[in-house]
């Protein structure tokens, strides 16, 4: 960790506003920010580029990108694939990530169920040695219809790192799936035949049938008992989002409806989108824009999702597209994430915050990374 460091010359974007100031911190903390310019020796000199604080990433399933970067293909080292994970996440201004590991599995095959050990032993061992860039920590998706899902989450329950939990059920012609036409043609690399398509589908409705509210119910109580926050994803009906909030959920992660989002907020409950979906200008599921609840003022959070680089793009592109204000555009991806997880440490520029902190200047209207520091330390 550093001893002091000033960062100067800077368009500072602060909870309140975007100040052309001084930012000075000591042991990796955030001591003072100021307006004007510093001449103190060593201070270093941002040439009006954008501070930000550094983003907080919920919801990632790049590692698992890493982990099979083709169909079929195990990458055969875990910290191999999560040391190219976490160069990706520091180089895109994620200075703290969740990242988003299945418990359970929806689709053929079941690789997910091999590499969910390995994976959290990476993670774990990584972080516990000061290898990573990025400050990492775990979200544990659990696919409700999975005969197992609960067994494997006893397993990983008391992990140190784990800070969200999401219930979700990838069940074909419900949720995110609910049109089939849309699963088929995003599954088309099975090439299954009508028939052999039918008899998916069935499959997947019997292990919903059997298992997906008894085991939404099981591991919503585990997380209560521990204190551990909760997502529900994809809710697409009112049925679905008021479970949700008689579970006690606070998070509304992918809601695939503008009804189901609105719904979730009435109960109090924070809107999380994928940052891929603003950026593209829509899901690629087909479900409702990230940008139609942006307008509606429905979007609390934001979440890179599969790609990285999207969330510090999507921030900007609230700012720059649809008017919100640049500090409000910015709390989406830093603050409201650190908050909804508990992180009060980060998350903003000011005084008695980690020294988290990402460069970025504009070229042509994208905002192309610099520079970033985890709690005082350039880490990219």
């Amino acid at each position: 960790m550093t001893g002091e460091l000033i960062l100067t010359n800077a368009r500072v974007v602060t909870p309140a506003a975007v100040v052309v100031g001084t930012v000075s911190m000591t042991g990796g903390m955030i001591e003072a920010v100021e307006e004007g310019r510093s001449h103190a020796p060593g201070a270093l000199d941002l040439e009006g580029d954008f501070l930000l604080p550094g983003l907080v990433e919920l919801h990632t399933d790049n590692l698992e990108r890493h982990l099979e970067p083709r169909p079929g293909v195990r990458w055969p080292s875990a910290l191999g694939a999560l040391l190219a994970h976490d160069s990706q996440i520091a180089a895109a201004g994620i200075t703290t990530v969740l990242d988003a590991v299945c418990v359970g599995d929806y689709r053929e095959g079941g690789e997910r169920r091999r590499i969910l050990a390995e994976s959290i032993r990476s993670i774990a061992q990584a972080s516990e040695s000061g290898t990573l860039r990025a400050d990492h920590h775990l979200h544990l998706r659990c696919e409700v219809a999975d005969d197992g899902v609960v067994e494997m989450f006893d397993s990983f329950a008391g992990e140190a790192l784990l800070r969200l939990v999401s219930v979700m059920d990838h069940t074909p012609g419900h949720r995110q799936w609910r049109d089939l036409s849309v699963y088929r043609e995003f599954h088309r690399d099975k090439k299954w035949s009508d028939e052999e398509f039918a008899q998916v589908i069935a499959r997947r409705e019997t292990l919903m049938e059997r298992n997906s509210g008894k085991h939404r119910q099981a591991i919503v109580a585990r997380c209560k008992e521990r204190g551990i926050p909760l997502a529900s994803h994809d809710d697409t009906t009112e049925a679905h989002v008021e479970e949700a909030a008689a579970f006690g959920i606070a998070i509304s992660e992918f809601p695939t409806t503008l009804s189901a989002a609105a719904l979730a907020r009435r109960h109090g409950m924070s809107v999380i989108m994928g940052a891929p979906n603003l950026v593209r200008g829509g899901s690629h599921s087909g479900n409702v824009s990230a940008a139609t609840l942006a307008e509606a003022g429905l979007l609390d959070m934001m979440s890179s999702d599969y790609v990285p680089s999207s969330l510090l793009h999507a921030a900007f592109l609230l700012h720059e597209r649809l008017g919100i204000a640049l500090p409000s555009a910015i709390a989406t991806v830093s603050a409201n994430p650190a908050a909804a997880v508990g992180l009060s440490d980060r998350g903003g520029i000011e005084p008695g915050k980690r020294g988290d902190l990402v460069r970025v200047t504009l070229h042509d209207d994208f905002p192309v990374v610099r520079s970033v520091w985890r709690a005082g330390d350039r880490v990219s």
